[in-house]
């Protein structure tokens, strides 16, 4: 039985060409990397990977000894460690696999192994480290000299500790500072844990190749983004009016809903344009999402009034004395659960009209679709 006991190096940190096979090449790239680093992990794994295979060979099986590598970005890192992968497994017909690592982002590629081969273990090596102070000083200075610990750490932590001197120059006082200084440390790590950074770096591609298809939504997206900026700026306004409390939230709430609300439809509609003038066909949601947003803006922005004419912010809806030829309407007020009730009601008729339509037209897709099948 052959195993193929890999060692993955996403980070492309092996100066050398890859697939590198055999022990003897092996342990040659153990001392080339031990002596151009000796506190890297990298020779720890290599070692590791040397130790399994003798083992391996102890038990009366053919161990291949192999180390895979790639650089450039994430794509051009895993395309080329599956074709060093399917070479080895041409040339050497391996029954399984033995992948050995040391961090997490090495072990992204087991999925891709495990594509072509049968992996038997994934073998993760972790470096004990000295627990004295000199080895606490080294191992502090090794994680600053990080590149990506600099950049996702060090730097927010530093601009939030700048904040501090400012403030208390400003305002004197220790409740802003740390509030200041919670609120940045606070945002960081929503940037960085929802990933907003990625989110942000596909933008400009979106954007572009938006453009130059002629997509519909593209100016959808950009009369949606004003129109959240003025409802975002309306609520701003018109909250700031009032005496700080909870009030103020609801009031921003209700003055900047139907913008919102709006803003939210346009985007919605161009994504419904294009899914029509692709001549794709069109899911469920899509043709609820316009009903859907109109349903939850009238919602809330009952619920806000209702809370706001409690408490004396707004005015009570009237209906004035009208005439029209021989009808006349006599003028009165509502209640404000009356008013609510209006409001709740109307999304929900709203949200089963959408039902309805969305319904209708897959229906009139499916019987179209079918005598072209038959």
């Amino acid at each position: 039985m052959t195993t193929l006991v890999l060692c993955v190096d996403r980070g492309g940190s092996f100066d050398c060409e890859t697939p590198v096979v055999g022990e003897k090449a092996v342990v040659d790239l153990v001392t080339t990397a031990g002596i151009d680093e000796p506190e890297d992990s990298r020779v720890n794994c290599l070692l590791e990977m040397l130790r399994v295979a003798r083992e391996l060979r102890a038990g009366c099986d053919n161990a291949v000894t192999a180390v895979v590598s790639g650089t450039g970005d994430s794509v051009d890192i895993d395309r080329s460690i599956a074709r060093q992968v399917d070479d080895l497994v041409d040339e050497y017909e391996p029954q399984s696999a033995i992948v050995v690592v040391d961090s997490a982002e090495d072990e992204l590629a087991v999925p891709i192994i495990e594509s072509r081969l049968r992996v038997d273990a994934v073998d993760r090596v972790i470096v004990r480290q000295a627990r004295d102070i000199e080895s606490t000083y080294y191992l502090l200075k090794q994680l600053l000299s990080d590149e990506e610990l600099r950049s996702t750490v060090l730097i927010p932590l530093g601009a939030a500790l700048l904040t501090v001197p400012v403030i208390v120059t400003l305002t004197n006082s220790v409740t802003a500072v740390v509030a200041v200084v919670t609120a940045v440390i606070g945002a960081f790590f929503l940037y960085k844990g929802l990933g907003i950074d990625d989110h942000l770096a596909r933008v400009p591609g979106i954007v572009r190749e938006a453009f130059y298809s002629g997509q519909v939504s593209f100016v959808t997206y950009a009369v949606g983004t004003g129109l959240a900026l003025i409802g975002l700026f309306a609520g701003g306004i018109t909250a700031s009016a009032m005496k700080p409390g909870p009030l103020m939230a609801v009031k921003f709430i209700f003055a900047s809903v139907p913008w919102l609300a709006l803003a939210a439809l346009a985007a919605s509609t161009g994504q419904l344009f294009d899914k029509l003038l692709n001549n794709n066909t069109i899911r469920s949601t899509f043709l609820n999402a316009p009903f859907g947003i109109v349903a939850v803006g009238l919602v809330i922005r009952g619920f806000s009034a209702f809370f706001l004419e409690n408490a004396g912010q707004i005015e009570p809806l009237r209906i004035s004395s009208t005439t029209v030829g021989p009808i006349s309407v006599q003028g009165f007020t509502f209640l404000d659960s009356t008013r609510l009730l209006i409001f709740v009601i109307a999304g929900i008729l709203v949200s089963l009209l959408g039902v309805m339509f969305a319904s209708h037209v897959n229906r009139v897709t499916v019987d179209e679709e079918l005598p072209e099948r038959q």
